[in-house]
């Protein structure tokens, strides 16, 4: 099947990371200009930097095994809810700390001048701001209460912040940066809009309305802090992302920057399409098309046969080895090395516009189910597939035939918003703990106690030890007590 998929030309990516006569694949890892050389960082190369790896902040395995879009095939121990303890602050070090060295230098009166050159100051310092209110979400949601504004100070006396002012502060980030872009230079280092200014307010203004639907088991009343937030981004004159063309997109060049999921088959096969999403596509759904893009065996051949979630190591290994044609995550013709990888998606805009008018959010709830048709056919037409059928929409479990603001509604929709979110396990795991949608089941092996979903992951021995006092405080007053820094404890806007 030809694959006709909208994605950035590869020209352009090389084009994007050549300064002067540079080319910038040789050293992408390089972020800062030698400072025996200068002092100021080369604001376009940490830019480049930040988002060639950005498929960190989509691309974890965990929450996609949490949220049953992966089976592991071997190894099992993350299925089965082995202990997930790491520190937050390990991630903090790289890109956070690159996206501020961007907004200081750009912000600084010494070197403001120099940094111009890779376009307005102001421009940059939005850009930079965009992106570390989406790598904190993704954190938060992950930990709960982590460090925010006392981080990337050079301190390592950081105090862990509640996830509600955390939220509402990269929501006042998004809503300040959309303001901040102005007329300037071209900017430079910008591998997924190419310096568009108009893409970058619409991608803020669609990751803020996501933001605001995630909180609403905390915010839930059509006047309540969510919904006011949501009805702004989308009034924005700016706009949000409502066509494939505008997804925040990253389009690898191969050699040593390929797509991760090529990288998940280069000499192993440790993890498998799980058989909770090939039985929603095919008998919850009916064949659905996506099965062609989601999975395939081992020679390519189209597979809907999943791997069983959550077994044993013996069992999962006794298992593949019975059925070889188990279906890998994508069909190889979607993992090639050069394959873009969707991270901001106008599918999830679309559906998340839908839901927001059927709770009564919006002025919106006339064209709830034009919505909602339109982000599953950007879902569709994202993997190159055609548009779906006027008798899959008119299908059951597909239908919104409910009353708007009916629970049957919702979950349609939070369905084709887990289904859309694949295989970004971050947002996957985050709407399902948000609205329980798809009913998934809890690992058969599962080692944890009680044998639950996690809904979080736990503090590092690293938090404990550089930042005692204040992990302690924020796990009594996130969970009441110090015995409760658990799995299977629920973060703020999940209770």
């Amino acid at each position: 099947m030809k694959k006709t998929i909208y994605k950035i030309s590869t020209l352009v990516l090389a084009l994007a990371m050549i300064l002067s006569s540079c080319d910038m694949l040789s050293d992408f890892g390089d972020t800062n200009v030698n400072p025996a050389v200068t002092n100021t960082p080369n604001t376009a190369a940490l830019l480049t930097n930040v988002l060639s790896g950005f498929n960190a902040y989509s691309t974890v395995y965990a929450p996609a095994l949490y949220c049953q879009y992966f089976s592991e095939t071997q190894y099992t121990e993350v299925s089965t809810y082995t202990s997930n303890q790491a520190s937050p602050m390990a991630t903090y070090s790289g890109h956070l700390e690159d996206l501020q060295n961007i907004i200081n230098t750009n912000t600084n009166e010494a070197t403001k001048a120099v940094a111009a050159l890779n376009g307005a100051n102001e421009n940059q310092i939005a850009i930079a701001r965009i992106l570390k209110a989406y790598i904190f979400w993704t954190i938060t949601d992950r930990w709960g209460d982590i460090p925010y504004k006392t981080a990337l100070k050079g301190d390592p006396k950081v105090s862990y912040e509640s996830q509600e002012s955390i939220y509402k502060d990269l929501i006042k980030e998004l809503t300040e940066a959309v303001a901040q872009f102005t007329t300037g230079a071209a900017i430079k280092g910008d591998i997924v809009y190419n310096g568009d200014v108009a893409k970058w307010k619409k991608m803020a203004n669609s990751v803020r309305m996501l933001m605001a639907l995630r909180l609403t088991k905390r915010y839930p009343g059509a006047s309540d802090y969510a919904a006011t937030e949501f009805k702004a981004a989308l009034a924005d004159a700016a706009g949000s992302i409502s066509s494939n063309a505008d997804n925040f997109t990253l389009v690898y060049p191969g050699g040593n920057f390929k797509n991760q999921y090529f990288n998940m088959y280069d000499g192993r096969k440790d993890y498998g399409e799980s058989e909770t999403m090939t039985n929603i596509l095919t008998t919850v759904l009916g064949n659905d098309a996506r099965t062609a893009v989601f999975g395939a065996d081992v020679n390519g051949n189209p597979s809907t046969l999943g791997v069983p979630y959550g077994l044993s190591r013996d069992d999962a290994t006794d298992w593949t080895n019975n059925n070889t044609a188990w279906a890998y995550v994508f069909n190889p013709a979607y993992r090639e090395a050069t394959d873009p990888l969707f991270i901001v998606k106008a599918s999830a805009i679309l559906l998340a516009r839908s839901e927001a008018a059927d709770r009564g959010w919006t002025t919106e709830t006339a064209n709830t189910e034009s919505l909602y048709q339109s982000g599953i056919t950007a879902a569709f037409t994202q993997w190159g597939l055609a548009a779906p059928s006027a008798a899959y929409f008119a299908s059951g479990p597909v239908d919104l035939t409910a009353a708007f603001g009916t629970g049957a509604n919702l979950a349609k929709i939070n369905l084709q918003q887990w289904i859309a979110f694949f295989p970004d396990g971050i947002q996957g795991w985050g709407n399902w703990r948000r609205t329980n949608v798809p009913a998934l089941t809890p690992a058969p092996a599962a080692v944890n106690n009680p044998k639950v979903i996690p809904r979080r992951y736990i503090y590092g021995s690293t938090d404990y030890s550089l930042a005692k006092d204040s992990v302690e405080a924020s796990v009594i007053r996130q969970f009441g007590a110090l015995n409760k820094d658990l799995m299977d404890s629920k973060i703020w806007w999940d209770n």
